[in-house]
């Protein structure tokens, strides 16, 4: 469902993406990892049309990105760590607008909307302006909105910025049910226990390359460490291990 072929992604002399490889299939709950710069979020953007690759291509449900972007974005949805709203807007008022951008009829709009707005505690905030939300709450109302057209690929960064606890297991809940379903999730994190609980696979990233890829047991065979994936990631990233 999501191909990523040999891309490259340049910013004068920095290679931000260097050659990156991957496929990730349907119903695959796949989340990629590395430090700070490292690459994550480019190759994000790239995925999702909203950067041109230098070289190579990234294909949604067999779509190209760049050369069939209508395709491939009906097929997926994407929501960035700070995801853009329109303020002035309710969240009954939001849903609606991203409904009819995705060509859904109103009862189809009507019906996800308030399954999504029970099971994501949405139900007091959905008729106030969503300037005066709190940022989890509008974090969640991005997640209802994305979801909304049942879409076959899930590409999420920071999944759980601004999020308590509660709203958090809720938002992996839902996800994680929803690649059971057979829905593509790609989540792009730091926090590593997302990736050891959730994640069918891990792809690690570092300094613009795909480093490391796999089950957490492949994981440690690659890294030749018998750890928890903190120290996994550390060894694979070159990160010094501090003893407590």
């Amino acid at each position: 469902m999501i191909e990523l072929d040999h891309l490259v992604k340049k910013f004068g002399d920095l290679i931000a993406v260097n050659d990156v490889s991957l496929k990730i299939g349907r119903g695959e709950f796949f989340a990629m990892l590395g430090p700070n710069a490292a690459g994550k979020t480019t190759t994000i953007k790239l995925l999702t049309g909203l950067m041109k690759p230098t070289a190579g291509s990234a294909r949604i449900a067999g779509f190209d990105i760049q050369a069939q972007p209508l395709e491939a974005r009906r097929r997926m949805a994407y929501v960035p760590d700070f995801p853009f709203l329109y303020d002035k807007l309710t969240a009954w008022e939001f849903f609606r607008f991203t409904g009819q951008l995705f060509q859904l009829d109103a009862n189809r709009i009507e019906k996800n909307s308030r399954e999504l707005v029970a099971r994501f505690h949405l139900a007091d905030f959905v008729d106030r302006p969503l300037e005066g939300l709190s940022h989890g709450t509008r974090q969640r109302i991005a997640i209802v909105s994305a979801l909304l057209h049942d879409p076959e690929v899930f590409v999420i960064d920071e999944p759980m910025v601004g999020l308590d606890p509660q709203h958090a297991r809720v938002v992996k809940d839902v996800l994680k049910e929803r690649s059971l379903a057979g829905m593509t999730v790609l989540v792009s994190t730091h926090q590593l226990s997302i990736a050891e609980e959730m994640a069918d696979r891990i792809g690690i990233i570092n300094d613009g390359r795909l480093i490391a890829i796999g089950t957490r047991d492949e994981l440690r065979t690659q890294s030749g460490s018998l750890g928890a994936l903190e120290e996994i990631f550390l060894t694979l990233t070159a990160a010094p291990i501090v003893a407590s």
